[in-house]
């Protein structure tokens, strides 16, 4: 950080104390600077914003949330700054829960709380968080966490009352109440929250097309720049770095840590330390996405080969990986269990495993739900997860609103198969170790079925070839 060791100063008259600081790291504030910080600033007159596009939404989801809860307090905190090391934090990122309740996206401030306060109709929301503290605080100037010299200006409580169309308060007013109910403590609150987003408004839709927008375009900057990532001995990381950008300049950041996984480390699923080298006639999986500054997210992958074409053995790997994907794609109904996609998928996969004869097994037996599995082996991940706010959406829905629930319009979700040979399994032949491949495309249900949000990126063996010939040159 520029400031160095001055990053956190304070005097022993300051009467709030500096939230993380170190005592053998503070300098005083000598009299002539405390007796004129305050004074000789211009006025700053507020400008109170219009309406954001979410508050209507948010404000229909709160009103879904009080009429499931009459008569209790609910409290759905945003979370606080996590220590990352020393005095140092990560990037705040607030709940997202809060954030769909709200409407507050990137710009949420830490700690806000917002509280449903029963009413013999329902409930009264406030939305209580810190307050800007204006020049003549010790804070302005002291506070290297919140203070405005230090971060820039902070939100007013009218200002985000007006943003948000919601009530608001200071902080320091807010208490906790026995018997309220608390977001991640009570298991009740935090399941009806989490099922409200299964299904998708407009608003929650726009967004996530454009979160897919823009990662179209981060995966195009990644093909442009794979000669660099195969010149360089951490090519994962040229990958990694170069999609940071895009996700950064156009958005948020990334919804989830990008996964650059290059020849063997394609095989394994959560390969996120990127380290490793991009080798011309291998293939590289990178399954990244672009968090909005809504914080929607997409979550896409595609399996590229470095060299730009696929050898026959990695083409007929890939085109089995896109088949399944598509029959995942056709299964996928108004109506059908959300476990049928993955179902349809794995029958294409357990059907060309035993094929290629690596399977102890006929297809049929692999299938079966007792005694089988044995093609899981090869891909062990399931087909399809919810998406929105969170990468992994919904998470804390019931089963049976979840892998047995029922496919319903605005529904957001992957469809992801894939097939890893890792590099020492011997029951593959030499040819296929070291091969994985996955690919995976966000999909909205409709009533007239399935859309993919991700088709306009390549998908099938030829159209990457394709693609990356045009990007390239």
């Amino acid at each position: 950080m520029s400031t160095g060791e001055n990053d956190t100063i304070a005097d022993e008259t300051v009467e709030t104390p500096v939230e993380n600081s170190s005592t053998n790291r503070k300098q005083p504030f000598p009299q002539g600077f405390l007796d004129t910080i305050s004074t000789g600033w211009a006025e700053r007159p507020e400008t109170l914003p219009a309406p954001r596009a979410q508050a209507p939404y948010a404000e229909r989801r709160r009103a879904a949330v009080s009429a499931a809860f009459p008569g209790k307090r609910l409290v759905i905190p945003a979370g606080s700054l996590k220590q990352r090391s020393n005095d140092t934090d990560y990037v705040f990122r607030a709940h997202s829960a809060f954030a769909h309740l709200t409407g507050w996206a990137s710009d949420a401030e830490p700690d806000s709380v917002l509280v449903f306060e029963p009413t013999d109709d329902g409930h009264d929301v406030t939305l209580y968080f810190r307050e800007r503290a204006d020049r003549t605080t010790t804070e302005f100037y002291a506070d290297a966490t919140v203070g405005e010299f230090w971060i820039g200006p902070r939100p007013s409580l009218a200002g985000v009352a007006a943003d948000l169309q919601l009530a608001t308060a200071h902080l320091h007013e807010f208490a906790p109440v026995e018997g309220e109910l608390v977001l991640e403590e009570d298991e009740t609150l935090t399941r009806v929250v989490s099922e409200l987003r299964l299904i998708k408004d407009d608003f929650e839709i726009a967004k996530m097309r454009r979160a897919v927008e823009i990662t179209a375009q981060g995966f195009d900057d990644i093909i442009r720049e794979l000669p660099a990532a195969v010149a360089h001995a951490r090519g994962e990381r040229v990958v990694e770095g170069v999609f940071h950008r895009r996700a950064r300049e156009d958005g948020n950041g990334e919804g989830y840590d990008t996964i650059a996984a290059s020849g063997p480390h394609a095989c394994y699923l959560h390969w996120t330390r990127n380290d490793g080298a991009v080798v011309p006639g291998d293939l590289i999986l990178v399954d990244a996405g672009v968090e909005a500054d809504s914080l929607y997210t997409a979550d896409i992958t595609r399996t590229l080969p470095v060299s730009g074409t696929f050898t026959e053995v990695q083409r007929r790997v890939y085109e089995t990986v896109r088949e399944a994907a598509d029959a995942a794609l056709a299964a996928a109904k108004v109506g059908v269990r959300f476990r049928d996609v993955h179902a349809a998928a794995m029958a294409v996969i357990a059907e060309r495993t035993a094929e290629w004869g690596l399977l102890p097994v006929t297809a049929e037996e692999a299938l079966d739900a007792d005694k089988g599995g044995q093609h899981r082996r090869y891909m062990v991940h399931g087909t399809s997860h919810h998406l929105g706010i969170d990468v992994h959406d919904c998470a804390q829905a019931r089963r049976e609103m979840y892998y047995d629930g029922i496919l319903t319009p605005g529904m957001v979700f992957t469809i992801e198969p894939g097939l890893y040979f890792q590099i020492d399994d011997l029951t593959v032949p030499a040819e296929l170790r070291g091969i994985g491949v996955r690919i995976e495309d966000d999909i909205l249900m409709t009533e007239d079925g399935p859309v993919n949000l991700s088709a306009g990126i390549p998908r099938t063996a030829d159209e990457v070839e394709a693609w990356m010939a045009r990007l390239q040159g």
